[in-house]
C-alpha cells in the first residue's frame, strides 16, 4: 500500500495542467486552461483544467478527475501505475507500506505473466485439438478472427497448465484464478486446473494485457460460460470483453454496442461490425456504463428479445440511470426472440443490423414503456403507483434537462402537473452506501452568472480560506464577521441533505473542517471533518480526493461528479459563500438533534424531576440557537 502521506506530497509537488499538456495543447482561458478533449472527438475545445483545484473537466463528454484520474483514464493505468508515472515525472520512488494491499500489488506483474503463459498455452492447444476447431468452424469462426482475439483451447486435462509454467504448486497460480485448490479426501491440499476441456477467450486490460478468461464448453455442459474469479487484476464488474480488440472501430463509430456473450462479441467482428464489447457473465454495473460513456456519444445494449433478454436490458437501464447524460444517448435493441445478435449478424450481415441498430429504443422510451405497462392507468391507484414505481429510478438521474423530459412525460401519463410531480420525486440522490448524494440546482432566484463563450472554466473557480467557528488559517476573524451579512445560505429546495452538502463544500474548501464537534453531530461526518483538517494547509480539491479515495471510493466518485457537472451550484461558491451555508446546514443539524432529545422526554412523560430539569435546559438551549 503506497503511504497517503506520499501521495499528498506528491500531488502537492506535481501540476495537473503539467501532466495533461503534455498530452493535450492547452490554452489560457481565464483563471483556468482550455484544450480539445484526449476523450472524444471534438471540434470546438470543451476541456478544462483547473489550477486552483488541480482538476480537470469536459464539458462535453463529462469526463473529470484528478491527475492520477487523467493517466489511468488516457493511458489506461491502474491506479499504482499512475502514481508511479507521476513519482517518475519528478524523479522520485514509489514508498510501499506493509500490508495486503501493497503485497497485491506487488505480485501484480508475477500474475499478469502467469496470464500471458497461459493465454499462449491455451492459443497453442487449440491448434492441437481438431475436436475445438471444428466446434468453432460450425459457429462459423474463421481462423483469423481467433488469431484476432487470442482464441485458444482449454485441454481436458486436470493439470495441463503444469506444462506451461515453470511451477504450477506457487501461491500466484491460485491468486491469478488459474486454479483451484482445494482439500481432498485424504486432507491434503490438492490443486487443479479451472478451465478444463473449454473454448478460452482472454479479457485484456487497456494496455493488452490478458488479466482473466473466460471458458465455454463444447456443445453442451454446465455452466455454458466459466469465467476467472475476482483476482488483484480482474474485476467483472468494471472489465468488459472486448474493449481493446474494439478501440479502434469504437472510436472511428462514435458507438459502442455492449451484448452478453464472448461469441457475440467476435462474430460481430468477423461480420463488420466491430465495436462491440460484452459484459463478463454480470450484470451491467453502473461502472460499466461510466467507463464507455466517456469513449463514445452512443450506448447500445443489445439484448435477445426473449423474457431473459428483456429483464437483463431492464437491469442495464438502472444501471445506467445515474450515468446519463443530456449530451449522450443510452439505446436499446431487442433482437427477435429466435435470435442473439451471434445469429441476426450471420443471416442477416452488418448492414442488417446497422439497420437494427438504428430503430433501437431511447433509454427514456425503455422506461417509461416499462413503467406503463406494470399499472393501470385507467385508475387513480395505477397512476400512483407509476409515479411510486418511477420515483427510485428516477432519483439518481442527474442529467437535468432529460430529468425535465422525463418528469412531463410522467405527468401526462399520472394526469399531473410538472411540478407537482417534481416535488413527489424528490431531488436527486447519487447512489451509495450512507449518503443520499448529490443535491439539486440553488432556489429559484439564486444568482449564477452563466460562463461566457468559450470560457467554462468559470465553474472552477475557488479562493482562500476560513473555518466556519473562529479565524481559519492566516485569516482575521474581524473580516469573516464584516462580511457574514453579505451571503445568504443557497439551501436547496426540498428537504435536502445536510450531510452530503457539508461534505461537498468541505471538500471543496478543506479550511471549513477545523471547528468544534458536538455530541450532535453525527460521527461519520464528524470522523470526514477530522480527514480534512488533517490535511495540509491550503490543500486543493485534488488532494481531498486522494486521501479519501482509498477508503472511500464511492464518496470520491460522487464528490468529482458533483464538482464536474455542478448541479447544485457549489463550485461556483466562494470560501464565504460557502461557509455561511456550512454554518447554516451544521445549525440545522444542530436544531434536529435537539428537537429529537425534546420529543424523546416528552414522549416518555417527563415523569422524574431529572427529565423536567433536562427539558428546560434543552428548551432554553434551542432558544440561544
Amino acid at each position: 500500500m503506497i503511504p497517503q502521506s506520499f501521495i499528498q506530497d506528491l500531488l502537492a509537488r506535481i501540476d495537473i495542467v503539467d501532466v495533461v499538456g503534455r498530452y493535450v495543447q492547452l490554452k489560457k482561458a481565464g483563471a483556468n486552461f482550455l484544450g480539445l478533449c484526449p476523450f472524444h472527438g471534438e471540434k470546438t475545445p470543451s476541456f478544462t483544467v483547473s489550477p486552483s483545484k488541480q482538476f480537470y473537466h469536459c464539458f462535453g463528454c463529462g469526463a473529470h478527475g484528478t491527475a492520477i484520474g487523467f493517466l489511468m483514464e488516457y493511458g489506461g493505468l491502474g491506479y499504482v501505475d499512475a502514481i508511479g508515472e507521476l513519482a517518475q515525472s519528478i524523479g522520485v520512488t514509489v514508498p510501499q507500506e506493509a500490508g495486503s494491499g501493497g503485497q497485491a500489488d506487488r505480485r501484480a506483474p508475477a500474475l499478469l505473466e502467469l496470464l500471458a503463459q497461459a493465454a499462449k498455452f491455451y492459443r497453442q492447444r487449440l491448434k492441437e485439438a481438431p475436436q475445438a476447431i471444428d466446434y468453432l468452424k460450425r459457429r462459423g469462426l474463421t481462423g483469423e478472427t481467433a488469431a484476432r482475439f487470442g482464441v485458444g483451447y482449454a485441454p481436458d486435462q486436470w493439470r495441463g497448465l503444469e506444462a506451461a509454467v515453470a511451477d504450477y504448486e506457487i501461491d500466484e497460480m491460485v491468486a491469478a484464478g488459474l486454479v483451484i485448490e482445494a482439500s481432498g479426501e485424504d486432507g491434503r491440499r490438492k490443486r487443479y486446473d479451472r478451465f478444463r476441456d473449454r473454448i478460452m477467450f482472454p479479457i485484456r486490460n487497456p494496455r493488452g494485457q490478458v488479466i482473466g478468461f473466460g471458458g465455454r464448453v463444447l456443445d453442451r455442459g454446465e455452466p455454458k460460460y466459466l469465467n476467472s474469479p475476482e483476482t488483484p487484476v480482474f474485476s467483472k464488474g468494471r472489465e468488459l470483453y472486448g474493449l481493446y480488440e474494439a478501440r479502434d472501430a469504437i472510436r472511428a463509430e462514435d458507438c459502442v454496442i455492449v451484448v452478453e456473450g464472448y461469441m457475440d462479441v467476435v462474430m460481430l467482428a468477423q461480420h463488420g461490425v466491430a465495436n462491440a464489447v460484452a459484459t463478463l457473465g454480470t450484470a451491467t454495473t453502473g461502472d460499466h456504463v461510466r467507463k464507455l460513456l466517456r469513449l463514445v456519444d452512443r450506448v447500445v445494449f443489445a439484448f435477445d428479445g426473449d423474457a431473459a433478454g428483456r429483464k437483463a436490458a431492464w437491469r442495464a437501464l438502472e444501471a445506467s440511470l445515474a450515468q446519463a447524460s443530456d449530451t449522450r444517448r443510452i439505446d436499446f435493441l431487442f433482437l427477435p426472440p429466435e435470435h442473439d445478435p451471434d445469429s441476426f449478424v450471420r443471416e442477416r450481415g452488418a448492414d442488417g443490423f446497422r439497420e437494427a441498430l438504428a430503430g433501437a429504443l431511447p433509454l427514456s422510451e425503455l422506461l417509461l414503456r416499462g413503467l406503463s405497462e406494470r399499472v393501470d392507468l385507467a385508475t387513480p391507484e395505477g397512476r400512483a403507483r407509476l409515479l411510486a414505481e418511477a420515483r427510485p429510478l428516477l432519483q439518481p438521474l442527474a442529467a437535468q434537462a432529460l430529468r425535465m423530459q422525463l418528469i412531463h412525460r410522467l405527468a401526462e401519463l399520472a394526469g399531473l402537473g410538472a411540478a407537482e410531480v417534481e416535488r413527489y420525486l424528490g431531488p436527486v440522490v447519487a447512489p451509495g452506501r450512507g449518503d443520499a448524494g448529490s443535491l439539486r440546482a440553488p432556489q429559484a432566484g439564486a444568482e449564477r452568472t452563466a460562463p461566457a463563450a468559450g470560457a467554462p472554466d468559470e465553474a472552477f473557480s475557488a479562493q482562500g480560506g476560513r473555518a466556519w467557528h473562529g479565524a481559519g488559517r492566516g485569516e482575521s476573524d474581524r473580516g469573516r464577521w464584516r462580511e457574514r451579512s453579505r451571503f445568504v445560505p443557497r439551501v436547496p429546495v426540498g428537504k435536502p441533505d445536510l450531510e452530503a452538502r457539508i461534505r461537498l463544500l468541505t471538500a471543496l474548501h478543506p479550511a471549513l473542517a477545523t471547528g468544534e464537534r458536538g455530541e450532535w453531530m453525527p460521527e461519520p461526518l464528524a470522523a470526514w471533518l477530522d480527514t480534512l483538517a488533517a490535511l495540509p494547509p491550503g490543500s486543493a480539491f485534488a488532494s481531498v480526493c486522494e486521501a479519501l479515495r482509498q477508503d472511500s471510493p464511492e464518496a470520491v466518485a460522487r464528490l468529482e461528479r458533483e464538482v464536474a457537472t455542478d448541479a447544485s451550484a457549489a463550485a461556483a461558491l466562494s470560501f464565504d459563500e460557502a461557509r455561511v451555508e456550512v454554518e447554516a446546514a451544521l445549525a440545522q443539524l444542530r436544531e434536529r438533534h435537539l428537537s429529537r432529545l425534546i420529543d424523546d422526554l416528552v414522549a416518555g412523560g417527563m415523569a422524574s424531576p431529572e427529565e423536567r430539569q433536562r427539558y428546560q435546559s434543552l428548551m432554553a438551549l434551542r432558544k440561544r440557537t
